[in-house]
C-alpha cells in the first residue's frame, strides 16, 4: 500500500498539478508493465479508502482539494441524509455534511460515498443550515455498504419485491419469482428473506435484486435475529478448530493451575451481575485486616491462562473483538465451554483470577495497591436486586423471599437466597453493606474530582421460553450497580497506571475532550428547552449541567444530546485520558471473556507479574482500530436487537383486549399530534390529534399545546399523561399511542 503512496500523494500536491489518469501518470513516471500493474492496484485501493478522488472521469486528485469528502451515508426516514467523513474509529468524528434528498443519487444506507461540497452562495443551499454547517451531493458511490440486505417478501400485481427491515431504505427491491429462485422450500409471500443487490444506477427506477436466503416468517423472534446476525455478520457457530482447541481444555481447574497463585478459596467473595447475565467476570472479595484496614480483591476471570497467543482461539476471539449482547441472545467472543463454563465465576466452582487487591485504611482511602494471579470459589452468585436489598433492607425474611432470575435468561441463577442459613445470609449483608461504604466513598471523591455522571437509565426487554418480548423493566443505576462499578473503575484506573508508569506496551481506553463547536450547537439547543447554561467547555459547567438535566421534564432526550455532543470512546495504544470519567489512566481490565482488549491487558500484566520475557502486545495501534470498529459494529447491532423487540413487545400490547396503561411524558408538539416518551419503557411515540375523541383539539398560538374546545382540557410539551398502544407499524419502526 505504502509503495507508490508518498511519490504520489507528493505530485498530486505540487501547485501546477493538473488531474491526470493513473495512466498517465504511470506513463510521466516511465514505469514498466510489472510496476504499472502494482501501481494501478494501488491507486485502486486508495480510491475504495477515499484518499484520492477520481474527477472527469478517471483523472485522481487529493479529495479535499477538489471540495470531494469521502465518508459514510446515513439516511433518514424522509429521504435526506448526512454523510460521516471518513476518520478512523480512534480518531475524533468530523462534522457531518447535509445531503438533501433530491442530491443523494443512488446511494443506500451505509454506502461509502463521495461527496462534492455545495457552495452557500448556492441559490438552493438549505436555508436552515448554521453558519459553518455543510452540505454538498453524493457524486460517486466507492463501495456498497451491503451486497445483501435482509426484509420481507410482499406481492404486487404483477411483480415480487421485498420490503427492507431498515427503515432508512425508502426503496422497495423488486425480486424475480422467488418459486424459481432455488431455494428449498423456496420464499412464500410474508417470509423473512436476504436478497442480494444487483447494480443500482438510474434512481428513477427502484433496485432490484435476487432473493438468495429464507431466514423464516417475518416478526418470528428467530427470524429477527437471524436478520440481525445477517445485517451485522455476526457469527453464531465456530470453526472446527475452534471448538477441537475448546473441546481439549479440561473442564475443571486442575491442581498444577494454582502453581503461583494466591489462594483467596477461603476469603468472602462473591458476584454482583444483573438477572440475565450470561457470563461473570469479575468477583470482589473481602478481608479484614489488623488495624480496622479492609483488605479489597476485584478478581477478573483469567482468560489469558486457556486463550493461548496464536491459537484458533485466539484469532477467532480478535476477529470477533468482543462479545454481542442482542434482546434475549448473546453472541460470545469465546466459545460456551470458556465463557459459560471454565472462565465464567459461576457459584461454588473453583475459578482462576487475575485481580487488583487494593487495601484500604480505616477511614476508607486507598493504602496501596498490589496485582497477583488468583484462584477464587464464589460463595454467592447475586442479581443487582438481591445486592440491593441486601444493602438497604434489614428484615432477612423479605431478603429471602426475591426471586430466583429466570434459568432461561441466565447462565447461571445461583441458589436461591431462602436456601442460605441465616449466619450465611447475615454475613453475606455484613460483607456487601461494608464493601458499599468503601465504594460510596470512592463514588463521592471521583465526582467531587469532576468525573461525568453520564450513567442513563437502561430498558431492559426480558423474552419468554420462546423467545417473545413479554417484560420490560426500566434499570436504574442504583447503588448496587454503583458498588460494582466504582471498584471496577477503580481497578481499570490501576492496571492502566501500572501499565503506563512500567512503560508496557499496551491498550487504553481512550475519551477525548469534546469539540468546542459540538457543545456549542449543544448550549443553543437547551435555550429552546430553556436551560441556560456557562460555557460547557467549562468541566464544572458540564457537572452543572447534567445535575439541572436530572430534574428536567425531557431530561432524557437532553442527556442523550448531551451524549451525542461528545466524542465517542476509543482503544488506542496510548494513554490520552479519559474525559468522561477525568482520569488521565484508564484501560479495560475488567471484561476479558467478552472483551478483547481487556484479553490483551492480562497478557500484559500477566508477563510483568511472571518477571520474564512473554507476551507483548504488538501492532497496537492497527489493533486498537480493529476492536474499536468491532465494539460500534456491536453497539449497533445491540440497539438494532432492543428496536425489534420494542416493536414486537408493543404490537403484541396492541393486540390486547385489556390495555396496559403507560405513563408518559410530552416531548414534542406538532400540527398533528404530539411525542412522547414513555416513563419507564424506553419507548417513544406520537399521539396523533385525531384520535383524542372526547373533544376537538385545536393547537395553542404558541404552538406548545393542544387545547380542547368545549372542556379547555390541554396537552402541552413537558405535561405528564397516561397513554394506552393504538396501533404499530413494525415494518417503519413507528408507535401511535392515545389516551384512555
Amino acid at each position: 500500500m505504502k509503495k507508490f503512496s508518498e511519490r504520489l500523494f507528493a505530485h498530486l500536491s505540487r501547485r501546477n498539478y493538473v488531474p491526470a489518469s493513473a495512466a498517465a501518470i504511470a506513463k510521466d513516471w516511465r514505469l514498466n508493465t510489472k510496476l504499472r500493474q502494482a501501481f494501478n492496484a494501488e491507486v485502486g485501493q486508495l480510491v475504495r479508502a477515499g484518499r484520492l478522488a477520481m474527477i472527469k472521469g478517471d483523472r485522481l486528485c487529493i479529495p479535499q482539494e477538489a471540495d470531494l469528502v469521502t465518508g459514510k451515508i446515513n439516511f433518514r426516514q424522509k429521504g435526506s441524509a448526512m454523510v460521516a467523513p471518513e476518520t478512523r474509529a480512534t480518531e475524533p468524528r468530523k462534522p457531518a455534511i447535509y445531503i438533501d434528498a433530491a442530491d443523494t443519487g443512488t446511494a443506500l444506507q451505509g454506502d461509502k460515498v463521495v461527496v462534492r461540497l455545495r457552495s452557500p452562495r448556492e441559490r438552493d443551499f438549505p436555508f436552515f443550515l448554521k453558519a459553518g454547517e455543510q452540505a454538498g451531493r453524493v457524486i460517486e458511490i466507492l463501495e456498497r455498504g451491503a451486497a445483501t440486505l435482509t426484509g420481507t417478501l410482499q406481492r404486487g400485481k404483477t411483480y415480487f419485491y421485498v420490503t427492507p427491515d431498515d427503515p432508512r431504505i425508502p426503496h422497495d427491491i423488486i425480486v424475480g419469482d422467488p418459486q424459481k429462485a432455488g431455494l428449498k422450500p423456496p420464499a412464500q409471500v410474508g417470509d423473512k428473506v436476504v436478497v442480494q443487490l444487483n447494480e443500482w444506477k438510474e434512481r428513477h427506477l427502484n433496485p432490484d435484486g435476487t432473493v438468495v436466503q429464507r431466514l423464516g416468517r417475518a416478526f418470528e423472534p428467530r427470524a429477527e435475529l437471524a436478520a440481525i446476525y445477517h445485517k451485522y455478520n455476526l457469527e453464531t457457530t465456530f470453526p472446527d478448530l475452534v471448538v477441537r482447541e475448546a473441546a481439549a481444555i479440561l473442564p475443571e481447574v486442575q491442581p498444577e493451575d494454582l502453581t503461583g497463585r494466591r489462594d483467596f478459596r477461603d476469603i468472602p467473595t462473591f458476584t454482583i451481575d444483573p438477572d440475565d447475565a450470561k457470563d461473570f467476570d469479575d468477583a470482589l472479595s473481602l478481608e479484614y485486616l489488623d488495624g480496622g484496614e479492609i483488605r479489597v480483591g476485584v478478581h477478573i476471570a483469567d482468560v489469558s491462562h486457556y486463550v493461548k497467543p496464536g491459537t484458533a482461539l485466539d484469532r477467532e476471539a480478535q476477529q470477533r473483538g468482543n462479545s454481542t449482547y442482542l434482546v434475549g441472545t448473546v453472541i460470545p467472543m469465546l466459545p460456551e465451554k470458556l465463557s459459560n463454563g471454565l472462565c465464567s465465576l459461576v457459584e461454588a466452582k473453583d475459578r482462576l483470577t487475575k485481580a487488583a487487591i487494593f487495601t484500604f485504611t480505616r477511614h476508607g482511602a486507598v493504602k496501596s495497591v498490589e496485582f497477583a494471579n488468583t484462584v477464587i470459589c464464589s460463595r454467592k452468585r447475586l442479581t443487582y436486586k438481591q445486592a440491593y436489598a441486601l444493602m438497604f433492607e434489614d428484615d432477612l425474611n423479605k431478603i429471602r423471599r426475591l426471586p430466583l432470575p429466570a434459568a432461561h435468561q441466565t447462565g447461571s441463577t445461583g441458589r436461591a437466597l431462602n436456601e442460605l442459613s441465616h449466619a450465611e445470609l447475615t454475613e453475606l449483608q455484613k460483607w456487601v453493606r461494608q464493601l458499599w461504604t468503601i465504594g460510596a466513598k470512592i463514588r463521592k471523591e471521583r465526582m467531587a474530582q469532576g468525573s461525568l455522571d453520564l450513567d442513563m437509565p437502561e430498558t431492559k426487554i426480558f423474552v419468554d421460553a420462546e423467545g417473545y418480548a413479554d417484560r420490560i423493566e426500566k434499570i436504574e443505576n442504583d447503588e448496587s450497580h454503583q458498588l460494582i462499578e466504582e471498584f471496577m473503575l477503580l481497578a481499570n484506573e490501576a492496571v492502566a497506571r501500572h501499565t503506563r508508569t512500567n512503560r508496557l506496551p499496551s491498550l487504553y481506553r481512550v475519551h477525548d475532550d469534546p469539540d468546542e463547536a459540538r457543545l456549542g450547537e449543544l448550549r443553543q439547543f437547551l435555550t429552546t428547552f430553556n436551560v441556560k447554561t456557562g460555557d460547557l467547555m467549562n468541566r464544572a459547567e458540564v457537572v452543572k449541567l447534567l445535575a439541572q438535566l436530572k430534574h428536567h421534564p425531557q431530561g432524557y432526550i437532553l442527556r442523550t444530546q448531551l451524549l451525542r455532543s461528545m466524542r465517542k470512546a476509543c482503544y488506542r495504544s496510548t494513554h490520552d485520558g479519559h474525559y468522561g470519567l477525568n482520569k488521565k489512566d484508564y484501560t479495560h481490565f475488567t471484561s476479558p471473556i467478552r472483551r478483547y482488549a481487556d484479553l490483551v491487558v492480562h497478557r500484559v500484566l500477566g508477563t510483568w507479574l511472571a518477571r520474564q520475557p512473554g507476551y507483548r502486545a504488538v501492532h497496537t495501534d492497527q489493533l486498537a482500530e480493529h476492536l474499536s470498529l468491532t465494539e460500534i459494529n456491536s453497539t449497533e447491532a445491540e440497539r438494532d436487537s432492543v428496536k425489534v423487540k420494542l416493536m414486537e413487545y408493543f404490537d403484541r400490547e396492541a393486540d390486547r383486549k385489556k390495555k396496559t396503561v403507560f405513563d408518559a411524558i410530552i416531548t414534542d408538539v406538532r400540527n398533528h399530534g404530539f411525542f412522547i416518551e414513555l416513563s419507564d419503557a424506553g419507548a417513544f411515540g406520537m399521539v396523533p390529534v385525531s384520535s383524542l375523541r372526547d373533544d376537538f383539539y385545536v393547537l395553542n398560538g404558541a404552538g406548545s399545546a393542544f387545547i380542547g374546545r368545549k372542556s379547555k382540557r390541554k396537552f402541552e410539551l413537558g405535561a405528564k399523561i397516561k397513554v394506552i398502544v393504538l396501533k404499530v407499524d413494525r415494518q417503519k419502526r413507528l408507535i401511535d399511542f392515545t389516551v384512555p
